[in-house]
C-alpha cells in the first residue's frame, strides 16, 4: 500500500498541497439569455395583457346630438342595475375642453382594471389552420354511382286514408297497398291501374307478398287476424296449383297433429266464407290481440306475426302446410316492435324498444344483441348478403351495423328532421333508403365489399320530396323494386308514389 502511494506521488496523481481555486464564486445570470439554449426547465412565455377598448364618439366631451340620452333614457339607465348597463357612463356635452370637470370615478376604474388584469387568467392557445376540404371525407361523385331513384314517375291515387303499408310481388309487376280506410288495393306498377280491391272494413296494418317465386300468395294483417289470399287472376295455372296445395294441405292434418302446446295458444285456423273464397281468401288465422306485423320466411312455408299482446305470446310462427302455430319464446324482455327472418341464415330478429336480438332457431340460443343507442327503434332491415343491418329510430337516427365487427353501430347518420318510419335495402342494387315524418325519403349508396378488411362504403345520393304531411305524419312506408332501380313509397296523404 505504501508503494502504491509513493508511485502515485511520483506520477503526480497525489500532490501535497492542492492549488487554490482563484475563480470568483459568482456567475453571470443572463449569460445565455439570448442564445436560446435549454436551461433544463420550460420557459414561460410572456403574455401581453389585453388592451382597453378605444374611446368612441359617445365618450367625447362634445359628442353629436344623436349620442346624447333623452330624459326617458336617462331615467331608464339610472333604474338599471350597474352590472346590466351597456355603458358605465352617460354621454355629456360641454362647450369646450376647459369646461370638463375632473372624473370622479377615476380611482375606482383603475382599481377595477388592476383586478381584471390580476384575476383574469390568460392562456396561450395554439390555433391550427386547417382547410375544410381536408376534413371532409373523399366520397365518389353521385353521378358515378347511378342508377338510383331521382325523380317522381307515377302517383297511385284511390285510397281515402293514410296508406300504412305496401308490398311488391317477387316478379315486380304488381303492388299491394293497405290503408286506414279498410281496403287492400292491387296495382299494376307500370301503368298505375288498380286491378282489384279487397274491403275488410277495418284498419289494415300490414300486407306482405310471399317471397317465393314458385307461389303467388300474400298475407294481410287486419285487426286480430291474418288473411292469406291467392289472387287467381294474376298467376298462371302452375303457380296457382302450387299455392293452393300448400295452403289447403293443412285442413286435413289439423285435427290429428295438434300438440298440447298448440292447444294452449290463442290461435285458430278458420275456413273462409263463400264470399271470401270468391275473392281469393284461402285461410284466416284468428288471434287474441291486434296483429301489427307479418313477415315471411324466404322459402314461403313459414311466416311470423307480431301482436299487441304482452310477453312471449306476442311473437308467433305459423306453418301454412300444416296449419300449425307455435310460440318460440316463453318470455320476452321489453316491448317488441318488429320481427324478421334472416335472408341467408336460420336466424330470427326480434326488435325491442332499445335493442335488436338475434336468435338461432336451429340451436335455440341467443346469437347477439345489437345496441344502437337510440331511445325507440322504429324499423330494421337486413342486407341481402346477411352481414349488415340498418336500424331506424323515432329519434331521427339511422344506425349501420356490421355483424362481424361489433354490437355497436359502425356508422350513425342523422340527417332527417323528424322520426324515421322505415328503412329498406335494395335486393339487387347497392342502395338503401330511409323514410321519415318530415315528408322526405333519403337515398344512400351502401356497398358491401367481399374483402373483409375493407369497410362498407356509404354515400348520400338524393333527397326525394313529394308526400304531404298530414297530422304530423309523412312517409309511412317505402320499398325498392325487386328488379329495377325504382323506389315505391306510401304516405299519410293517401297516395303511393313511384320514383325512378
Amino acid at each position: 500500500r505504501v508503494m502504491k502511494i509513493v508511485r502515485a506521488i511520483r506520477q503526480g496523481r497525489i500532490t501535497r498541497t492542492a492549488p487554490k481555486d482563484n475563480e470568483p464564486k459568482y456567475f453571470d445570470l443572463w449569460a445565455n439569455a439570448g442564445q436560446g439554449e435549454d436551461t433544463g426547465r420550460a420557459r414561460r412565455q410572456r403574455l401581453t395583457a389585453p388592451r382597453m377598448a378605444l374611446p368612441t364618439h359617445a365618450e367625447s366631451y362634445h359628442p353629436p346630438a344623436e349620442y346624447l340620452p333623452t330624459d326617458a333614457e336617462r331615467e331608464e339607465w339610472l333604474a338599471t342595475d350597474p352590472d346590466d348597463r351597456k355603458r358605465n357612463f352617460l354621454p355629456q356635452d360641454f362647450s369646450s375642453l376647459r369646461s370638463v370637470p375632473g372624473y370622479d370615478r377615476f380611482m375606482q376604474e383603475r382599481f377595477q382594471r388592476c383586478l381584471d388584469l390580476y384575476l383574469a387568467p390568460r392562456v396561450l392557445k395554439k390555433t391550427s389552420h386547417l382547410n375544410a376540404e381536408e376534413l371532409t371525407p373523399k366520397l365518389p361523385d353521385p353521378r358515378d354511382l347511378r342508377p338510383f331513384p331521382a325523380a317522381e314517375a307515377l302517383v297511385y291515387e284511390g285510397h281515402t286514408g293514410c296508406v300504412r303499408t305496401i308490398s311488391v310481388d317477387p316478379t315486380g309487376l304488381w303492388l299491394l297497398s293497405g290503408s286506414n280506410d279498410g281496403t287492400v288495393r292491387l296495382w299494376e306498377i307500370v301503368t298505375g291501374r288498380c286491378a282489384q280491391i279487397w274491403n275488410f272494413k277495418e284498419i289494415v296494418h300490414k300486407v306482405e307478398w310471399c317471397p317465393s317465386l314458385d307461389m303467388c300468395v300474400f298475407a294481410v294483417a287486419v285487426a286480430s287476424r291474418v288473411v292469406v289470399i291467392i289472387p287467381a287472376d294474376l298467376c298462371d295455372s302452375q303457380k296457382r296449383l302450387v299455392s293452393e296445395e300448400l295452403v289447403r294441405a293443412g285442413f286435413g292434418s289439423t285435427a290429428n297433429d295438434e300438440d298440447e302446446d298448440d292447444d294452449a295458444l290463442p290461435v285458430s285456423w278458420d275456413t273462409p266464407t263463400s264470399a271470401e273464397q270468391a275473392s281469393g281468401v284461402q285461410v284466416s288465422i284468428a288471434m287474441r290481440a291486434t296483429v301489427m306485423a307479418v313477415t315471411w320466411h324466404r322459402r314461403g312455408d313459414y311466416m311470423a306475426t307480431l301482436t299487441k299482446e304482452e310477453g312471449g305470446g306476442s311473437v308467433l310462427v305459423h306453418q301454412l302446410s300444416k296449419h300449425k302455430s307455435q310460440r318460440p319464446f316463453r318470455k320476452l324482455k321489453g316491448s317488441v316492435q318488429g320481427v324478421k327472418f334472416h335472408p341467408t341464415k336460420p336466424w330470427f330478429l326480434i326488435t325491442t324498444q332499445r335493442n335488436v336480438r338475434i336468435y338461432n332457431l336451429v340451436q335455440q340460443e341467443l346469437v347477439k344483441t345489437l345496441q344502437p343507442g337510440v331511445k325507440w327503434i322504429s324499423s330494421v332491415d337486413v342486407h341481402p348478403q346477411g352481414d349488415n343491418i340498418i336500424v331506424g329510430s323515432y329519434d331521427k337516427k339511422l344506425s349501420w351495423f356490421d355483424l362481424d365487427l361489433s354490437v355497436k353501430p359502425y356508422r350513425s347518420i342523422r340527417y332527417h328532421k323528424q322520426a324515421i318510419r322505415q328503412v329498406q335495402f335494395s335486393r339487387k342494387f347497392p342502395l338503401f333508403a330511409t323514410a321519415s315524418d318530415d315528408g322526405s325519403i333519403q337515398i344512400y349508396h351502401g356497398k358491401v365489399f367481399d374483402d373483409l378488411n375493407q369497410n362498407p362504403l356509404i354515400v348520400p345520393l338524393k333527397i326525394l320530396r313529394g308526400h304531404e304531411i298530414r297530422s304530423n305524419l309523412g312517409v309511412l312506408d317505402c320499398l325498392f323494386h325487386p328488379i329495377q332501380p325504382w323506389l315505391l313509397s306510401s304516405g299519410a296523404d293517401g297516395t303511393i308514389r313511384l320514383w325512378t
